[in-house]
């Protein structure tokens, strides 16, 4: 074989992603917040772009003919998806319990694990208490006061020494969001020269500042904190303070005895701990949730079926000047100027047509989910059907990527609440002697359904679980019955049977 240099003429297709298909895809992905943000980025770099907030009132009343609107299939008519439905769906809404568990007495730092070892109810309360703790807005303010500055109010009222100022200081420092102290005091004493011992004389003077319960070293202080303030503190509530894992177990039997109380005097301590506040310092910094704006929104049609539109309030209306860029172009005359005004009007277009598009594709697949998964908006979770990515992609003719990237971060406010896109797509589980298949989500909202229903006297076993849902049409074995009863927050039978048992 002779290797010699030679000339060959090969023809050859390839995808090149062109910085205008890249923008379109960034696009589809994004959120209505980050949408927001890129198009506001676009409009400081482009001339060209502009916002149609005074698009219905042009300037002295004349008509301006030189600007393009973007996305105007978005502010069409709302898009009919005709489905029969009976109207029954509108008296039986979807109620999701979102509260998180309570504490993990094992995490002395101050965060929190997934057991609830006072039963149900959760950490609910805008403080993070147990129960719903009243953070009323002179607690919260406006905003203009944080944590640390209360605290160093307080410390300059409260502490006269300088030293004892400058250590108080140090300690504020070393709280963590939730107003936990965090770190060794023995590193403060150290850095400032003094002894340890003044260093806990400050600590027990700052842990009777307000909020109750600030610069605690564990949870089970910052109780003991609260509940000292309070006059609820007695030998009886040290020990169930000692014992605050035996509580996460609900072996309430073994608190009994290590208590020394009976089965109503530990009912009571029990709600008492309850009405405390496990996390003091998020009533001062506190941030205010943003609200989820739906991008899709859907409603019943008064003769039947469905009506599917667009959010206007998400979609940028982004304007084109034509006017400005031909007054541009007829005051320049060097060659790099002109290729640059092109470029932006090229760009804008761009924008404008990819702003259409995105808005035209999330429609066509919001309205698909909606015929496919109809059935749920009109008989709830139960109803939901296993779906995935491909069967909407192959309805609408569409690539699974694209679909993917058009159900992330959207929303779709329905009858039943708002859900995010991504939520109607989930995973088959077969049915029983050759049945249909169900939705993996229609199988977790009966097997809670099964444990609400359940009687002290008959906790259902995840054994039993599986053969009650075997005898409903649904094949799933014992583990993935744990599986789905664990991923939301469902103590085990052992532990409710605790529980229903000594009644609390």
């Amino acid at each position: 074989m002779v290797l010699t240099p030679r000339l060959d003429l090969r023809q050859t297709q390839s995808l090149v992603m062109t910085p205008q298909l890249q923008q379109a895809i960034k696009l589809l992905q994004f959120s209505s917040l980050e949408l927001a943000a890129y198009v506001d980025s676009q409009l400081e770099q482009n001339p060209l772009l502009e916002r149609d907030d005074f698009a219905d009132t042009p300037e002295n009343g004349a008509e301006s003919p030189a600007v393009e609107p973007a996305a105007n299939a978005a502010d069409g008519e709302p898009l009919f998806v005709d489905t029969a439905v009976d109207g029954s769906h509108t008296e039986d809404f979807l109620d999701l319990d979102f509260s998180d568990n309570l504490f993990d007495a094992d995490h002395a730092d101050g965060s929190f694990g997934s057991s609830d070892p006072l039963g149900a109810g959760g950490w609910q309360g805008r403080g993070g208490s147990f129960e719903d703790y009243d953070a009323s807005t002179d607690d919260i303010g406006c905003g203009a006061i944080s944590l640390r500055d209360h605290l160093a109010g307080q410390l300059a009222m409260e502490i006269n020494d300088p030293i004892d100022r400058i250590i108080g200081a140090n300690l504020i420092d070393m709280l963590d969001q939730a107003g936990y102290l965090i770190g060794d005091i023995g590193q403060v004493a150290e850095a400032l020269g003094c002894g340890i011992d003044r260093v806990e004389a400050v600590l027990a003077r700052v842990q009777e500042f307000e909020p109750t319960g600030v610069f605690a070293r564990s949870l089970a202080e910052c109780l003991r904190l609260q509940l000292d303030e309070r006059g609820w503190i007695d030998d009886a509530m040290l020990k169930l303070l000692q014992n605050l894992e035996a509580v996460g177990r609900r072996d309430w039997s073994a608190l009994m005895r290590l208590c020394g109380v009976g089965g109503e005097q530990l009912q009571k301590m029990v709600a008492q701990i309850r009405a405390l506040n496990p996390k003091p310092a998020l009533v001062f910094d506190y941030v205010v949730a943003q609200p989820m704006i739906p991008d899709v929104l859907m409603r019943q049609q008064p003769g039947g079926g469905w009506i599917v539109e667009l959010n206007s309030e998400t979609l940028p209306r982004v304007l084109v000047n034509n006017r400005y860029h031909a007054q541009v172009c007829r005051n320049i005359s060097r060659r790099e100027e002109k290729q640059y005004v092109n470029e932006c009007l090229q760009s804008a277009n761009w924008l404008v047509k990819s702003l259409h598009q995105r808005a035209t594709t999330i429609l066509k697949v919001a309205t698909e989910i909606i015929r496919q998964q109809q059935d749920f908006f009109v008989s709830g979770v139960e109803s939901l059907k296993p779906m995935v990515l491909r069967d909407i992609a192959e309805a609408i003719g569409m690539h699974e990527s694209t679909v993917s990237r058009v159900t992330s971060n959207k929303f779709m406010a329905t009858p039943r609440g708002i859900f995010e896109l991504k939520y109607f797509f989930t995973h088959a589980i077969g049915g029983s002697a050759g049945g249909d298949a169900h939705s993996a989500e229609s199988v977790r909202w009966r097997i809670k359904k099964m444990i609400d229903a359940e009687l002290s006297n008959a906790i259902l076993s995840d054994d039993s679980l599986a053969e009650a849902l075997q005898k409903q049409g649904i094949d799933v074995a014992r583990r993935t019955v744990a599986k789905y009863r664990e991923a939301m927050r469902i103590p085990s039978s052992v532990q409710r049977r605790r529980e229903k048992g000594a009644a609390l």
